[in-house]
């Protein structure tokens, strides 16, 4: 039997390298309505309520790595509708410029660049009875979305600048890799996250329980595009959190079982896939 991550698996927090933590800060903070959780010395927690969902750390010697492999980006999954509306109004009223819109069925999406250029989508889920599929199969589109008609469902101005939703979490993880084949075996065959859907050759989405996607893996870089090298600008790691230890065990079996390092800090664990892009894994609970 195939291996399989626990079906309650999702993803957790996304830490990012960045220049100035100050700057950033103020990107999240005044722009997409994150809450300052904890700041201090060269790292700052942010997120939703109490939910710490990105963490910043300063590198003011890190550089941007141009046609490499790394971050594509990373999405803040909103639990309503009228709460995406209500952060498009505020994109709007701070003069947040966009980089794309898409209705890709399962979804409604809004994309950005943070003030140091890492991707940023913010999106809102269809209920799951609603998804389109062809034969059975899960097909993600992307198709126009209207803004005009988004925006309209938002509260009154004077909330449109209101932090974040709270129950705001980190929807997914989309990554740029080297190979597909290779990265699709890790996070499928070691992982242990089930394939959803094939874009092509290109790209490929992967999720746990049934969800469209926790992991979107591309090759838009280029086949065989280098990770990015130690201390560039970008993504560090992001976390996949997991029920259960007994199920953060079970993926450290298979990961030990298919010869890949495994390095530990307190109860958290984590590994490199193919490309070199490091992620934790952790228990919700013991």
């Amino acid at each position: 039997m195939s291996a399989v991550i626990d079906p309650g698996s999702t993803i957790g927090v996304v830490q990012l390298t960045v220049h100035d933590l100050a700057n950033e800060v103020a990107f999240y903070r005044d722009r997409i309505g994150l809450r300052v959780i904890a700041e201090g010395g060269a790292r700052a927690a942010l997120g939703a309520g109490r939910r710490t969902l990105l963490e910043l750390h300063e590198d003011s010697a890190a550089a941007r790595s141009h046609g490499t492999a790394g971050l594509y980006h990373f999405a803040l999954l909103l639990p309503s509708r009228r709460d995406l509306a209500n952060t498009l109004a505020r994109l709007v009223t701070t003069g947040t410029t966009l980089t794309g819109v898409a209705d890709h069925g399962v979804s409604e999406a809004l994309y950005l660049d943070d003030a140091e250029g890492n991707g940023i989508e913010l999106y809102r889920d269809r209920p799951r009875a609603q998804w389109p599929r062809v034969e059975g199969a899960l097909r993600m589109t992307t198709d126009p979305l209207d803004l005009g008609e988004l925006l309209a469902g938002a509260d009154t101005d004077a909330k449109s600048v209101a932090p974040i939703a709270e129950g705001t979490v980190v929807g997914h993880v989309h990554l740029h890799v080297s190979h597909l084949e290779a990265a699709r075996a890790f996070y499928c065959d070691t992982l242990g996250f089930e394939l959803m859907q094939r874009f092509g050759h290109s790209a490929l989405f992967v999720s746990a329980g049934g969800y469209h996607h926790h992991l979107g893996l591309n090759t838009w870089v280029g086949v065989g595009a280098p990770g990015p090298p130690p201390g560039a600008l970008g993504l560090r790691h992001f976390s996949v959190r997991l029920p259960s230890r007994s199920g953060v065990l079970q993926v450290l079996e298979r990961l030990e079982g298919a010869g890949i390092p495994i390095e530990r800090e307190s109860d958290r664990f984590s590994a490199l896939d193919p490309t070199g892009h490091r992620i934790v894994l952790e228990a919700a609970s013991g």
